[in-house]
């Protein structure tokens, strides 16, 4: 029987299991967006809204919580001081969509990425600051 149990352990021992999981959270942070099978996605998004609530928290013992799940600073500081931020949420921060069967052995596929993500200021280009109006001469 299977009561009081939770999670997939996808062919896979307790060290792999973690290992894929904080790789796939990792690349999610670093690079928005992953895509890769809607069984794992689902379990990464699951840790990945833990993480980020965390994150939302702010304090130092949740900072060096979520260092200890990461092993990387950069991608540590990034989610504190970047990403939890720039949301309003309280929950849901990432989003699981589903692709379509991947073509070697039609497995459900699916991209996870993260919502509400900080805007970047258009750098100003030449042209931009050609547009500015004059002032009239006196």
């Amino acid at each position: 029987m299977k009561h009081r149990r939770v999670g997939k352990k996808l062919s896979r021992n307790t060290n792999q299991r973690r290992t894929l999981f904080k790789g796939l959270i990792r690349q999610l942070i670093d690079k928005h967006e992953i895509t890769t099978t809607l069984t794992k996605a689902k379990v990464v998004k699951r840790l990945t809204d833990k993480l980020y609530h965390q994150a939302k928290k702010g304090s130092l013992s949740h900072r060096r919580r979520v260092l200890s799940f990461l092993n990387d600073k950069r991608l540590t500081h990034k989610l504190f001081d970047e990403l939890s931020p720039a949301t309003k949420r309280t929950s849901g921060f990432t989003q699981v969509l589903r692709v379509g069967q991947r073509r070697g052995d039609n497995a459900m596929m699916a991209k996870i990425k993260i919502l509400d993500l900080p805007v970047k200021p258009e750098p100003k280009t030449a042209a931009a600051k050609k547009t500015k109006t004059k002032k009239p001469a006196k």
